[in-house]
């Protein structure tokens, strides 16, 4: 139990922060998941999942729950592998 009151502030904000985090991650791996599932099974689909893929890669980016060069990585592995 925190003893001070910004103590306190500090615990509510990293909650939101947390959840938001973690669903902007849990989008980003669901696609990315899909995505790779997609360009091994070669399906038809693939271009377009890959991006949404990086669509929501880019999304996490700008929410903070993913650093830039990580991203820059995700990125790059995923369309290395779609050509």
């Amino acid at each position: 139990m925190p003893n001070h009151k910004s103590a306190e502030k500090r615990n509510r904000q990293r909650t939101k922060r947390r959840l938001r985090n973690r669903i902007a991650l849990g989008q980003m791996r669901t696609a990315l998941k899909e995505a790779r599932a997609a360009l091994g099974n070669k399906e038809a689909e693939a271009p377009e999942l890959v991006r949404k893929a990086i669509s929501f890669i880019d999304r996490a980016v700008t929410k903070g729950a993913v650093k830039r060069r990580t991203a820059s990585r995700y990125i790059s592995r995923l369309t290395r592998t779609a050509d």
